[in-house]
């Protein structure tokens, strides 16, 4: 496939309303354009636990994380399985990143997604195939 997955992060910045956010916004907004992303249910869950966060300050209402996360669901999504779940933990074993993250890239893996969007893992970094590009580096 070749795709890009997102994670959680960009989907955030997406509907940040702070104005200190607003670079990452723009860029997040972008990348959403592209209609061959691929997420996971993990992505999606982390996303409505963050966005409906009481202690945010921008924090939206349930109906609307359910909303977005709906229309978010027009990209493929990845499902939680047994089997991304051991690569996970081989993964996170392998190169020494937490359990969360590792399910992140066999998620974007088991898509056949070679590239990571995130803000969150190291930048440039390679796991096995599946490489991390900080899409907001620089602004």
């Amino acid at each position: 496939m070749n795709a890009r997955f997102v994670d959680t992060n960009v989907l955030l910045y997406a509907i940040s309303r702070a104005d200190e956010e607003q670079a990452k916004r723009e860029r997040a907004n972008a990348v959403l354009r592209d209609r061959g992303l691929g997420l996971s249910v993990q992505v999606l869950q982390e996303f409505y636990v963050q966005a409906t966060r009481q202690t945010r300050a921008d924090a939206i209402t349930h109906q609307q994380a359910l909303q977005l996360v709906e229309a978010f669901m027009r990209f493929q999504v990845q499902e939680t399985t047994k089997a991304l779940m051991r690569a996970a933990f081989a993964t996170r074993n392998r190169f020494g990143i937490s359990y969360w993250d590792a399910a992140i890239i066999e998620a974007a893996r088991a898509l056949g997604c070679n590239l990571v969007l995130s803000e969150d893992l190291s930048d440039g970094q390679d796991y096995a195939g599946v490489r991390v590009e900080n899409p907001f580096a620089g602004l």
